[in-house]
């Protein structure tokens, strides 16, 4: 398995736009993908997931990936968040 923690760096927060990204992103990758907070795990590759785990700005957000391509999907997705959704 691989983790890697991320902060959430663009003012809205994880929206739709942000959030749709991050499926798209998710989806090119065959390893299970999951976002956890203190409070709850999400699947990454659920928009619905997403949108509800309701990110704000300055959130932290652990990444765990686990199959075949599980570094390049953590790293891909972390790029994500360090790039504020490109926003």
């Amino acid at each position: 398995m691989t983790e890697k923690d991320v902060v959430v760096r663009n003012r809205a927060g994880i929206h739709a736009r942000p959030a749709a990204l991050i499926v798209q992103t998710a989806a090119r990758y065959s390893a299970q993908i999951e976002f956890a907070t203190e409070h709850e795990t999400i699947n990454a590759k659920s928009i619905m997931g997403i949108i509800t785990l309701g990110a704000g700005y300055n959130s932290t957000i652990k990444i765990k990936a686990e199959g075949d391509d599980e570094e390049e999907a953590v790293a891909t997705i972390a790029q994500l968040f360090e790039n504020g959704f490109e926003e």
